[in-house]
């Protein structure tokens, strides 16, 4: 009989952990249903990002870490606004170099 408890009681321990590593991995039990491969939840505006834009992005945790390709895509979208915005800065500064020098 005590034998049989034992067997029991590592049967229920072993049951556990394999629970546990499966909720790790698979998530908890979310109530929302899983997003379609590539999908994202990661969100920003169309245009004109500003700080409060990024320092609000939240990035899906997997299990290693974040998701690379959000986060790439992040990146891509905030170098793609720097860029458009030193571009404008560039216009902007030529056209008052041209009026300045008209000028004089």
């Amino acid at each position: 009989m005590g034998t049989a408890l034992i067997y029991l009681l590592v049967m229920l321990l072993v049951a556990a952990v394999v629970f546990l590593i499966a909720s790790m991995i698979f998530g908890r039990g979310e109530e929302l249903e899983p997003l379609p491969p590539g999908a994202s939840p990661t969100r920003l505006p169309a245009a004109e990002i500003t700080s409060s834009d990024v320092a609000q992005v939240r990035f899906q945790l997997v299990l290693r870490g974040y998701r690379m390709s959000e986060v790439d895509w992040v990146m891509q979208r905030l170098g793609t606004e720097i860029d458009q915005l030193r571009a404008r800065v560039a216009t902007l500064e030529h056209q008052l170099s041209e009026q300045q020098g008209g000028r004089s």
